[in-house]
């Protein structure tokens, strides 16, 4: 298995929280594929990134709004 690099998710676009500050603050953005999300830091989105299956990404939004 290999890490995930930024340049696989070069065509996908990226997003960021609506309740994001606009000044550079700590934010991260994230990017959608039919099965895996993956999230990266907005301030260095050349990085490494960490990928998650679409259903494990639901469950964790689903216990932020819990």
């Amino acid at each position: 298995m290999t890490a995930p690099s930024a340049g696989d998710w070069a065509t996908v676009p990226f997003r960021k929280s609506s309740r994001s500050s606009t000044n550079g603050g700590n934010c991260v953005e994230v990017g959608v594929r039919p099965s895996v999300v993956a999230v990266r830091d907005s301030k260095c989105p050349e990085g490494g990134l960490v990928e998650l299956p679409a259903p494990a990404w639901a469950r964790f939004l689903s216990a932020l709004h819990a």
